[in-house]
């Protein structure tokens, strides 16, 4: 959801893209839930001298790409010591690289992120390629501990062409002990110049419990009501972000209301759309992003279920387009919901009759 400059996270810092309201910034997590084997793994080609000097972490959204990402930079950072017996990128909250990175004010830690630029109010939808170019001249000095150079890219999917190039020409010719960590939701969009001079680390989203778990961790410092969340956690996707979502505020009346009308087509009843579409009215972030991924979630069910001809899947990936543009601009510019509503489900209501 797109904020302004002036809206703060949990710790009082700027706003940022990708990053839940009032929940604990992925660099500021102390734990990653599941995911154990992929750690051990890596760490296990870091104790040999084998980590690859550029990881593309990929995975759905909300799974710990980002927490894992800080995970390793920490560690790195800290000079990487690792016993035998050591299967995690685990850096104690005392540590000063620990702080240091939370606070962004490493000097080996380069981060490009969406953030407001000087004197705008609003989060850009892209990393901007002038922000990427610093990254040749920061791999290009001496860092500033003797050690490793790390940059974190949160999230490949939010550079442009300009800016993707820009991280290419670093990429292809890497200096020593420099380590970039790309974060990246839909693999298969970057560029496969990227991909082919970066090592993919697929997480897979994760099981129930985890994410039970990861709730139980996080609800003191999000207010979440204990009771919503076994159910929030069932409805999640494997994604700990979601199950946030669905455990404050309205997440699983909206995602239960979109899910009725969902069963309702081709002829969902007026009165539930009206209903629904006022209810997201008031709503200005996580109901619309729960309504826009219950609508998606049925779209690909449908493409994917064997039953659709080919003259229906491609209907369907039409009216897909048209529900991330039109889900996008109304976040973008806070456009009427209502309406949205209605025009969604009247594409979706002739796709299924097909």
């Amino acid at each position: 959801m797109a904020r302004s400059a002036a809206d703060k996270d949990a710790t009082g810092e700027g706003a940022e893209g990708d990053v839940l309201p009032g929940a604990p910034h992925p660099r500021r997590q102390d734990r990653l839930f599941g995911h154990a084997e992929v750690e051990a793994d890596l760490i296990a080609e870091w104790r040999a001298g084998r980590l690859p000097h550029a990881l593309l972490i990929g995975g759905p959204e909300g799974i710990g790409k980002a927490t894992l990402a800080y995970r390793i930079a920490r560690f790195v950072l800290a000079g990487g010591p690792v016993s035998p017996n050591q299967h995690a990128f685990d850096v104690p909250e005392t540590h000063p690289i620990w702080r240091q990175v939370a606070a962004l004010s490493h000097p080996d830690l380069l981060v490009l992120r969406r953030v407001p630029e000087a004197g705008e109010d609003k989060i850009p939808t892209v990393i901007p390629a002038d922000m990427v170019r610093k990254v040749r001249s920061f791999f290009g000095a001496t860092a500033g501990g003797g050690g490793w150079r790390v940059c974190i890219v949160d999230a490949v999917d939010d550079l442009n062409a300009f800016g993707a190039n820009a991280l290419l020409k670093t990429l292809e010719e890497p200096p020593a002990r420099a380590l970039f960590l790309l974060v990246c939701h839909a693999p298969g969009r970057v560029l496969p110049t990227i991909r082919s001079r970066t090592r993919m680390v697929r997480l897979k989203p994760l099981g129930g419990a985890e994410v039970l778990a990861a709730l139980d961790h996080l609800a003191p410092a999000l207010e979440l009501d204990g009771a919503a969340l076994p159910a929030a956690a069932a409805a999640s996707g494997g994604s700990v972000r979601r199950a946030i979502v669905l455990a404050r505020g309205e997440g699983m009346e909206v995602r239960g209301a979109t899910l009725r009308a969902l069963e309702q087509l081709p002829q969902p009843r007026m009165e539930e759309l009206h209903a629904l579409g006022a209810r997201l009215q008031g709503d200005r972030g996580d109901g619309l992003a729960l309504f826009l991924e219950a609508v998606s979630d049925w779209i690909a069910a449908e493409a994917t279920g064997g039953a659709a001809g080919r003259h229906r899947l491609v209907r369907l990936g039409e009216v897909w387009e048209k529900v991330r543009c039109s889900g996008a601009e109304a976040d973008t510019y806070n456009l009427d919901r209502k309406a949205l509503v209605f025009r969604i489900f009247t594409e979706l209501a002739e796709a299924s009759r097909i």
